[in-house]
């Protein structure tokens, strides 16, 4: 009956955690299918305003047609007149023709400017949407292989989360079966030893036989009992080490989807819109500077949009995805420990069996993650270093194009005014080149970053957890130790003056970290992180209570030799300096005290 409790308790616990795992892979999957959502919404927007453009060029190329021809028109009647003669000699006439000669003028000049706007929206603008619009669906390719190597990492955390739960649930019911076993052993050699009236039964009212056959089957029994014990602490012990790595893998796995989903998924949604809204602002910001250089007095209702423009906020667009998609990027709950069959240990146990193995893993621990500290800083310098050169070539100010509507008195060609557009650059091939081989070496260190911080994330939980641990266990070794001795010398202290917080805490954190360290109270630490540290006692606070932030020992050892130096009363008083000095030269110590 037991049994049958204890698999549905365990299949009960392997449905839940499924079902949890379940939710999760389905997160994933709409995470990927939101960022593709929202790349094609961002593509249809794009291939909109290029329809769009491409239908107003259209329409200001047959708007200046009409206007040339209008002024010919007009022109073709004046050529012959007198007035026009008059006016080729010296430019004087009539105020009101010379209004007309000035509004026929304008007119010539508006359908230059008009096929010169025709010519940016075909030539410039739609241009610069089309390479939006590739960059777009480059840049989502991209973001997409590494988001799907980092679900593909977080599963993978899962299913090794599963597979130690798993493990602890086997060796923890191997525990309770070897225990039911040893019991049963118990009782058979306590009755193995009592006889049929309830007494111990003579050996010398029987036979010979029977004397040895009784021995050898107390031995048997013995020796069975000492082999299910055998089992039973073997079971116990596999079943401690097997729970340690399950809470240890539940913190990993923790703290590995916190990250995902707060730091990661952040930094993925920037991968995809990189780019993506200063190259549409200068795009946008063209047609304003064209329109506004050809009007203005429509500058007006163009501001409007000119502020939309100026509001195109990669930050604000992140957070407003995150918020029209709340299901898909929320965290899921954190992983709670499960325990078998009544287990009310919940915590890492540092017990003498395993304390010399959890030492020796924290020390690798602090070992590795030093060096990934050191690697991934780099990693992330030189990754911030290539995105703030590559957002430089993506935000350009190369979108005003007043100098496209400066008239001079020759003729000259559209096309020529224009020349020195966007398009027309030489440097527009080799600028483009440098911008995809520059985004390929930031994606590059990004994987490299985000894989290194995961790395770190997965070793300091378990590092961080595996400290706490030690910690614990230490401070209760220590105050059993402390009470004890308490007990026996209260008649010697002084109780009415407490020890100062930075006295105790320097001394605390020393016994912890700095009775190995070679060079203690000798080799001076960073002068810096000793202001810090002193500041902050001052302050009232205790810098050394939090376990995550790895001071330096040095360091804390020149705050407690500070402290003592500026001692108002020093420890050794000034009036037995030199009494303490006469005693130096005594071989004998006890006649020096």
């Amino acid at each position: 009956m037991s049994n049958l409790v204890r698999s549905k308790k365990d299949k009960e616990i392997i449905a839940e955690y499924e079902s949890q795992v379940k939710d999760v892979r389905a997160q994933l999957v709409e995470q990927q299918r939101c960022l593709e959502q929202q790349t094609e919404m961002r593509v249809q927007l794009l291939q909109d305003l290029q329809d769009f453009f491409r239908k107003k060029a259209e329409i200001e190329t047959e708007y200046s047609r009409n206007l040339e021809k209008l002024a010919e028109r007009f022109m073709a009647k004046t050529r012959s007149t007198k007035d026009h003669q008059q006016y080729k000699k010296d430019q004087n006439l009539l105020s009101p023709v010379n209004c007309w000669y000035l509004l026929l003028n304008q007119v010539r000049r508006e359908s230059k400017d008009h096929a010169t706007l025709s010519d940016l929206y075909l030539n410039n603008v739609i241009t610069r949407l089309t390479h939006i619009s590739d960059d777009s669906a480059r840049l989502l390719k991209r973001s997409k292989e590494i988001t799907f190597q980092l679900q593909e990492d977080l599963m993978k955390l899962l299913n090794e989360l599963y597979t130690v739960m798993k493990t602890y649930h086997m060796y923890h019911g191997e525990t309770l079966n070897a225990e039911t076993k040893l019991r049963d052993a118990e009782r058979q050699v306590g009755v193995g030893k009592v006889g049929p009236g309830g007494g111990v039964e003579p050996l010398f009212g029987m036979r010979i036989e029977e004397r040895h056959q009784r021995r050898n089957a107390a031995r048997k029994m013995e020796k069975m009992r000492e082999k299910r014990k055998a089992k039973y602490s073997e079971n116990k012990l596999k079943s401690l080490k097997a729970r340690n790595e399950y809470l240890l893998t539940m913190e990993a796995t923790n703290s590995s989807v916190f990250k995902y989903y707060i730091h990661d998924l952040p930094d993925i949604i920037d991968c995809c819109d990189l780019g993506y809204h200063s190259s549409l602002s200068r795009a946008l910001k063209t047609y304003l500077s064209a329109e506004l250089s050809l009007e203005a007095s429509r500058r007006t209702g163009l501001e409007v949009l000119e502020g939309a423009v100026e509001g195109l906020d990669p930050a604000r667009d992140r957070q407003r995805l995150l918020g029209l998609y709340p299901t898909a990027f929320c965290p899921p709950p954190r992983f709670s420990f499960q325990p078998h069959m009544g287990d009310p240990v919940t915590q890492i146990a540092a017990q003498p069996q395993v304390q010399a193995e959890l030492t020796s893993r924290l020390q690798q621990l602090q070992s590795r993650l030093s060096t990934l500290k050191i690697e991934n800083e780099e990693v992330k310098k030189t990754s911030g270093a290539t995105l703030t050169t590559l957002q430089d070539m993506t935000v350009l100010d190369d979108y005003d194009v007043s100098q496209s509507f400066t008239h001079s008195p020759s003729s000259e060609s559209v096309k020529s005014s224009v020349s020195d557009g966007y398009l027309n650059k030489p440097s527009l091939a080799k600028r483009r080149a440098n911008q995809q081989e520059t985004e390929l070496f930031y994606f590059t260190k990004f994987r490299e970053y985000l894989e290194g911080s995961n790395l770190i994330s997965k070793l300091q939980a378990k590092h961080d957890l595996l400290k706490k641990a030690m910690a614990e266990g230490y401070i209760a070794d220590t105050l059993t130790t402390s009470r004890g001795r308490k007990n026996s010398h209260s008649n010697h202290q002084d109780s009415t003056k407490a020890i100062p917080l930075l006295v105790e805490s320097c001394i605390r954190y020393i016994n912890l970290h700095g009775l190995q360290h070679q060079g203690i109270f000798r080799v001076s630490g960073s002068q810096v992180e000793v202001n810090d540290i002193k500041n902050s006692f001052e302050r009232g606070n205790d810098p050394l209570i939090d376990e995550e932030n790895n001071h330096d020992i040095n360091s804390v050892a020149g705050v407690l030799k500070l402290y003592f130096r500026g001692l108002e009363n020093p420890l050794f008083p000034k009036e037995r300096f030199n009494d303490l000095l006469s005693c130096v030269p005594y071989p004998s110590t006890a006649t020096r005290t």
